[in-house]
């Protein structure tokens, strides 16, 4: 299956050497939102234990190298390892999370127990067997037909957002944008470059890192040295001439 790749058109101050904003539609608001939901364990997996500041990434370890011996019966490690996040992140491809709605229940006392859940591996409060009974989800009248985009995601299809080098985000608007200008004492236009680019899975580790280590986060994702370098100089070819 084929990478998915949204598009973002940054404004680069090639003066300082970093992104001042980028436009972006739904899709990369929608990932960027969504990070908010994955849990802890899962940014540890994606990222690698190396990656983490502190000490969670020995944590994590201590959880993959114990011995089922010293684990409850009914319990299981991926519950801590692979929690299934309460919503898809688009980009990411994670497995986790089912592509459909998929509840649980006690196949042990099915026809007394009322409990149910969305993870298989959970323990039955009766029985403590585990409660990998599928049950068939049934969607409410008027969902939304898959072939549409509409009502999908987080935020609506209907505008161009502004999202700033430390992620915060609003809607795009020339009042924003000059605003924006003047925040950051930008006084050459000559010196602001626009450039487009892709924006999939390597793209969405790199932010997802960065945004635990840094507030410029889109200028550590999308500016090098070698690119902001190749940027100036394009711009003084431009003026020679």
């Amino acid at each position: 299956m084929a990478e998915s790749k949204v598009r973002l058109k940054l404004l680069i101050d090639t003066k300082s050497k970093r992104v001042l904003f980028a436009e972006a539609g739904k899709d990369f608001v929608d990932f960027i939102f969504h990070v908010l939901a994955l849990p802890l364990a899962t940014v540890i997996r994606l990222l690698g234990k190396q990656e983490m500041v502190g000490c969670l990434g020995n944590l994590y370890d201590s959880v993959e190298n114990l011995s089922d011996s010293y684990i409850q019966v009914g319990q299981n490690k991926n519950i801590l390892l692979k929690p299934m996040p309460p919503t898809s992140v688009p980009l990411l491809l994670l497995n986790d999370k089912p592509t459909r709605k998929i509840f649980y229940r006690c196949g042990n006392c099915y026809s007394s127990s009322n409990n149910v859940t969305d993870d298989p591996t959970a323990a039955c409060p009766n029985c403590n067997h585990l409660m990998n009974r599928t049950l068939n989800y049934v969607a409410p009248p008027g969902s939304v037909n898959k072939g549409s985009n509409e009502g999908k995601g987080f935020v609506k299809d209907v505008v161009t957002y502004m999202v700033m080098d430390d992620l915060m985000v609003k809607p795009i608007s020339n009042i924003s944008s000059i605003a924006l200008l003047n925040k950051f004492n930008v006084k050459e236009l000559a010196a602001l470059q626009e450039k487009e680019v892709n924006f999939g899975l390597n793209e969405g580790l790199k932010l997802l890192k960065a945004s635990l280590h840094t507030n410029d986060v889109l200028t550590t994702v999308f500016l090098n040295g070698e690119e902001i370098k190749n940027v100036t100089t394009s711009r003084k070819r431009v003026r020679k001439h």
